[in-house]
This record gives C-alpha cells, sequence and structure tokens, in this order.
C-alpha cells in the first residue's frame, strides 16, 4: 500500500525553532513523498499523517480562536512553500484545505477526495466525478469542534475556505438563557395590565348644612386581584380625602410619591349645601365640574402607581360596594385641620432653617431641576389662567355683538341689508358658542392639568423633605452615640464599674440605631430615585398628551369658525 520507506523526521519536538521558520519544506516533504497508487489514501500515508499530527501537537493558547488562528498559519506556510519551490503536481490551495477541513478523528472515504492519476489535491467541489460527494462527509456539521482540544470553526469561516461546497444542515444550538428582558418586552409586560376610573354623577345628598355630595366611581381593570373586571361604587368626597390620607400615613416615609387629592373649598362647599339642584348657579355647576374632573385625574393617578392600587385602603374604596367609615379628619375647619396647619407652618420652617450637606450628586442636580420646574409650571399656570379669561371674554363680547347685530336687522328697512344682519348674528352667535367651547378646553387641557403639576411637585418636594428628616434622625443618633461613648470613657477612667456596664449597653442600643437609620436613609434614597424616574417617564407622557389634545380642539374650533364665515359670504356678497 504505501511506501515504507520512513520519512525523516520534520523536525525535532525538543527544538522550539520550527514554530517560526516559515521557510521549512512541512508541506513539500510530504507531497512529494505521496505513492502514486491510486488505492493509497492520505491517512495511509505516514509523512501526511506525520505532518498532519504534527501541526495539531503544537500548544493552543486561546481554545475559543484556535481553528481561525490555525488557518492562518497553515495558508502563510502554503504561500512560502508555493514562492520557494512549488512542485509541478501541487497547488497552495489544496494544503491548506487538507489542514483545515479533513480531521483524523472523522471517518471519511478519503478515496473518493483525492484524484489518482494526478497530483494529491483536496476536491472541494461538487462537480467531482461520479459518485457525488455528499457534503456532510467533508464538513463536520456547523458547531462541532475539528479534533479535540480544538474550538469549532464558526459559520463565518467555513464557507469562507469551502464556497462551492453546500454546507449541511447545522446542528440545532440551545440559546443562552437571557440576562434581563429588553425594554420592549418590559413595556408590552407592564402595557398588559390596565385600570381605568371613572368619576361621574354628581349628585347633592341632604338639605342644608348636614347636606354632602356624592360621586359614583366606576372602574374597569384587568388585574388579577380585584375580584371583578367593570364595577361602580358611591363615595363622597370626603372619602376621597380620607383615603388620601391613608396613602400617605403608609406610603409617604418609604419614598413613594403620593398624588394629590383636590383641596376642600370652604366656600365652594357652603355655596353647595345652601343651593339647591334646581336654583343651583352657574358658578356652582362649574365649581362641581372643576371637582369631578380632579378626583377623576386623582383616582387614575392613584391606580397607575403599581404600590398605590395593590394597597388594602385603595382596594376597598374602589370595590367596596357599601358606605366607608366617616373620615373626620377631612373638615377644612376642624380642630384636626387647624393642626394640619400648625404642622405645615413647622414643616416650612425646619425646610428653612434647616440645610442638608448633599453628598450625593444625583439629588442635588434633581432638587435644582424641580424647584425650576415649579417656577416654570406657576408661570405658565398664570398664563393659561389669563388665556382662559381672555377666551371667556371674548365669548362673552361676541354673544353682545350677535345680540346688536339681531337688533339692528330687525330695524333695518333695506331687505338684503336687514338679511345680511340677521345671518351676520346667528353666524356671531355659532362663534360665541364655539369661543366659549375652546375657552372650556383651554382651562380642561392647559390649566387644570399645569395646576396638577404644580401640585404633584408639592408631593415630590415632599418625599425629599422626608428624607431629609430620615438624614436628621441619623445624625442625631451618630450625635447620640458619640455622648454615650464619651460617657462610657468618663466611667472607664473614674473606675465606677457599676456605671461602664450600663454605658455599654446604652452605646450598643444607640449602635443599633445608627445602623438602622443609615439603612433607613440608603432604603429611602433609592426608592426616591425610583420614584422620581417613573414620575418624569409619566410626566412626558402628561404633558405630550395635553398639548396633542389642546392642538386638536384648537384645530377643530378654527375649522368651525372658518365653515361659519364661509357660509356667511353669500349673504354679504348679495347685499345689492
Amino acid at each position: 500500500m504505501a511506501d515504507s520507506r520512513e520519512p525523516p523526521p520534520l523536525f525535532n519536538d525538543d527544538d522550539d525553532s520550527h514554530k517560526d521558520d516559515d521557510n521549512d519544506d512541512l508541506f513539500t516533504s510530504a507531497v512529494q513523498e505521496l505513492p502514486s497508487d491510486p488505492d493509497t489514501t492520505l491517512v495511509d500515508a505516514p509523512c501526511v499523517e506525520s505532518a498532519n499530527m504534527s501541526s495539531f501537537d503544537a500548544p493552543v493558547e486561546d481554545a475559543g480562536t484556535t481553528g481561525v488562528t490555525g488557518s492562518d498559519d497553515v495558508v502563510g506556510t502554503a504561500e512560502s512553500v508555493d514562492q520557494s519551490s512549488p512542485p509541478a503536481n501541487s497547488t497552495s490551495d489544496s494544503v491548506p484545505a487538507t489542514s483545515e477541513e479533513v480531521s483524523l478523528d472523522d471517518e471519511v472515504d478519503d478515496s473518493a477526495l483525492f484524484n489518482a492519476t494526478s497530483a494529491p489535491k483536496l476536491q472541494l467541489s461538487q462537480d467531482v466525478p461520479e459518485p457525488p460527494v455528499p457534503a456532510s462527509s467533508i464538513l463536520p456539521p456547523m458547531g462541532a469542534p475539528l479534533t479535540p482540544p480544538v474550538a469549532p470553526i464558526t459559520p463565518t469561516v467555513t464557507p469562507n475556505l469551502t464556497p462551492n461546497v453546500t454546507p449541511a444542515a447545522p446542528a440545532p444550538v440551545t440559546p443562552l438563557p437571557a440576562v434581563r428582558q429588553s425594554p420592549e418586552e418590559l413595556e408590552a409586560e407592564s402595557g398588559d395590565e390596565f385600570i381605568e376610573i371613572q368619576v361621574s354623577d354628581p349628585q347633592k345628598i341632604g338639605e342644608g348644612m348636614s347636606s354632602y355630595m356624592a360621586y359614583k366611581v366606576t372602574t374597569k381593570t384587568n388585574i388579577t386581584y380585584f375580584r371583578k373586571k367593570n364595577w361602580s361604587v358611591t363615595r363622597r368626597f370626603s372619602d376621597f380625602l380620607g383615603l388620601h390620607g391613608k396613602l400617605v400615613e403608609k406610603h409617604l416615609h418609604s419614598g413613594r410619591i403620593i398624588p394629590p387629592a383636590p383641596e376642600k373649598s370652604a366656600i365652594g362647599t357652603t355655596k353647595i349645601k345652601l343651593g339647591s339642584d334646581k336654583t343651583a348657579e352657574s358658578g356652582s355647576q362649574d365649581f362641581i365640574e372643576k371637582r369631578r374632573a380632579s378626583l377623576e385625574r386623582y383616582m387614575n393617578r392613584t391606580g397607575a402607581h403599581p404600590t398605590l392600587r395593590a394597597d388594602p385602603d385603595f382596594r376597598e374604596f374602589i370595590e367596596l360596594d357599601a358606605e366607608l367609615p366617616r373620615a373626620t379628619q377631612t373638615s377644612a375647619l376642624s380642630s384636626a385641620g387647624v393642626l394640619r396647619l400648625f404642622n405645615r407652618v413647622g414643616e416650612t420652617v425646619n425646610k428653612m432653617t434647616f440645610k442638608m450637606d448633599e453628598s450625593d450628586q444625583w439629588f442635588e442636580e434633581k432638587t435644582q431641576q424641580i424647584e425650576s420646574l415649579d417656577a416654570q409650571l406657576r408661570k405658565l399656570h398664570l398664563a393659561m389662567e389669563g388665556l382662559v379669561a381672555y377666551r371667556r371674554e371674548l365669548a362673552v363680547s361676541t354673544a353682545s355683538f350677535a345680540k346688536s347685530a339681531a337688533i339692528l336687522s330687525s330695524v333695518e328697512e333695506h331687505s338684503a341689508l336687514s338679511r345680511a344682519l340677521h345671518q351676520l348674528a346667528e353666524s356671531t352667535e355659532r362663534t360665541h358658542t364655539i369661543h366659549h367651547a375652546q375657552a372650556d378646553a383651554d382651562f380642561y387641557y392647559l390649566s387644570e392639568i399645569t395646576k396638577d403639576y404644580i401640585q404633584l411637585i408639592g408631593a415630590v418636594k415632599d418625599v425629599f423633605h422626608e428624607r431629609v428628616k430620615t438624614f436628621q434622625t441619623w445624625q442625631h443618633a451618630q450625635s447620640m452615640l458619640a455622648k454615650k461613648r464619651e460617657a462610657k470613657a468618663k466611667a472607664e477612667l473614674a473606675g465606677r464599674m457599676d456605671k461602664v456596664q450600663q454605658a455599654q449597653e446604652e452605646v450598643a442600643e444607640w449602635e443599633v440605631k445608627v445602623e438602622r437609620s443609615q439603612e433607613e436613609f440608603d432604603r429611602i434614597s433609592r426608592a426616591i430615585k425610583k420614584e422620581v424616574d417613573r414620575f418624569d417617564v409619566v410626566r412626558v407622557k402628561d404633558f405630550k398628551d395635553m398639548l396633542v389634545k389642546y392642538l386638536e380642539a384648537l384645530m377643530t374650533s378654527q375649522q368651525q369658525i372658518i365653515k361659519v364665515w364661509e357660509t356667511f359670504m353669500p349673504e354679504a356678497k348679495a347685499i345689492a
């Protein structure tokens, strides 16, 4: 079969100089020693076997890139052989392909890979004479190792070495588990749950000063921990204020931003109680509608918070189909209201007198941003109130002009002019209605939303102040710990062992308090950062929706006004 002559050794294993020698005759010797016997295979040739085995005996530094590096070394060697002494029956393309693709561990029909009548050359094309060579016999499955411990050749390398061969079907690869979900997946998951709360049908219950306003609260949701998907309950205004007080008491110290409830107006409430449904003034009706819209916005903001909507008090408020216990701390003129007023004054004085040495750059920047946002929103709200007032004044003036034009048309003797004045009065009256509707849109889409966010900025400030109070508690615990340690040291120096034990216990107690206060400060800082980030996202969305709705209402009103005056134009031109 093969030539029995023992080929000379290619290099000495003890000599490392062959690793850097690019001019050796490794592949030239291997090719020239191949016999011409057609039955001789590549594996049976001892010289080729020795060359292939020696090429894989080189030390591997990086298992992840061995396949690519090995191919570069072999190609470089083949190029050097071709430049120095190229044989007539050997090419540089056959040798690298042999050293890269053919594995000694794979049982391949090697007689089909070589042409016996020509020089030894690896056939990697599908145009081989009968029988055709299946691709699976030449290429291992993609992703499978060539020879241990050589790393698998990536799919980007294998097609470049065998461009004319259709690779075998790749073996299924199990994907690595995802470390975290993408923002799109998180958004899709959060979008699956929704809760929509509608406050409607305000009605007065009772007569005189003991009467109150009740509202119908309708909830639609698909959240699993609610018992129903669609239901309605009746709540009075003090119930909303009581719910807000409970949420503040339970969640404000944890760093949660609690949406503010509508403020209670003593004057507006008194007007409603003393009036009746039949003789209700337009001002009272406007007050009731404003309060209803404010309650609806408050409930939806609270329900959108994942922590607040899972609170038992909130769930009881929207689910319990019965009258809730009377909230006694919500009256504006009660002793509790006066106590809240004094507490607010004390909190304000504390904010002004105590200055915290902020060590977190994030909180320092956010505090300045919140203060600037508060000032700008107040300016915007003042401008919106002026716009609404001017729009309402324009509507009133337009209505007065319509009445004057109607009166003038009735006394005009010229028939065409009288008819035109009459049409002018009607067109102006319709314009008055459009101006009034636009004034309402300005109020509810711009002014009220801006006012709500001024109150929300106040809630954010309350959360920041809660962190300052936690810091004060931490600093107080540290100062007390220092005093207790000083007292212990004095007792030890005085030799009063009876007080040393007591001082040691006090020191241990205050050390626990200091550690607990520091943990509380770190916890509320993390919670506030998360809450403010969520607040910024919701704020941008709310203002975008506000502007879109306002512009849509403004465009609709302007189009209606254009249609009104286009209708009037033929009447004006018909005056002869």
